[in-house]
């Protein structure tokens, strides 16, 4: 099965990445298109065929995937022209609903299944979330859901619901960037090395969500438990209530979703 992908940027070149280090994808069943020599340089690099535009790359690819940023999405599309006729296509263009994508194919009428990545699916640990609404055959979901796991976490939802997946994982590598740069410019303060610090804290966020995901402890149980009675930890906790942590966290989410529905 010949694996397209058009717009090889961040997100559509951490999921090939991650697939050919994982071996979910050989590179001989790559083809590649961007509208960037750049990029098509990198696909090179890496052994991939870099097709001589979108047409040629759907012509010659089984299932497609769609990385291009919304406001490029028409016009990638419309170079695809009647090449995508009788082909799967997975998009993870952000704020694209089915039902747009179907309105910008100039009648090829591909099948589609919409979805959310993030960007560590490079190191294996994605989080993506699938779309029930999708008509693609039996198989074609296998092989999306067998790609997806090989680097990282699968979770099928309502088309709806992908705009919040977009606020949430989709940003929340930022996200919780920003918090471990604070947690390390924290220890820099208190006399620690940049290196060491930027070390402990993003260790401790790693090890924090792997304790989480694989017993299954509520966050505000684990919270609980490294907070001990007049403790140190509970002095940074009420710290960080005082700046308002949670709602700013929150609000992140929500302004995120609200504009994956704009676009």
């Amino acid at each position: 099965m010949k694996f397209g992908v058009i717009g090889f940027g961040n997100m559509g070149g951490a999921i090939v990445r991650g697939a050919l280090k994982r071996g979910t994808l050989k590179k001989e069943d790559i083809n590649v298109f961007d509208i960037l020599d750049v990029r098509n340089s990198e696909a090179e690099e890496l052994g991939l065929h870099v097709c001589a535009d979108d047409e040629a790359l759907c012509a010659e690819s089984d299932i497609i995937l769609l990385a291009v940023k919304p406001q490029q999405m028409e016009e990638a599309l419309g170079m695809c022209k009647k090449a995508l006729k009788g082909k799967a296509m997975m998009s993870i263009v952000a704020g694209v609903t089915i039902e747009r994508l179907k309105k910008a194919i100039d009648g090829s009428k591909p099948r589609i299944l919409r979805l959310l990545p993030n960007t560590p699916a490079l190191v294996f640990e994605g989080a993506f979330g699938l779309c029930k609404e999708t008509d693609f055959t039996d198989d074609e979901k296998d092989f999306a859901v067998k790609l997806y796991e090989s680097i990282g976490i699968v979770e099928w939802v309502k088309e709806y619901d992908i705009d919040a997946i977009c606020g949430l994982s989709g940003g929340g590598p930022a996200y919780a960037a920003m918090f471990i740069e604070a947690l390390a410019d924290g220890g820099v303060k208190q006399g620690l090395t940049r290196p060491v610090a930027m070390k402990m804290a993003a260790q401790t966020v790693l090890g924090t969500a792997k304790l989480i995901l694989e017993t299954g402890i509520h966050p505000g149980a684990l919270k609980d438990m490294v907070s001990s009675p007049a403790g140190t930890t509970i002095e940074g906790v009420e710290a960080l209530e005082e700046g308002g942590m949670r709602a700013a966290v929150m609000k992140a989410v929500v302004a995120a979703t609200d504009r994956s529905r704009e676009l």
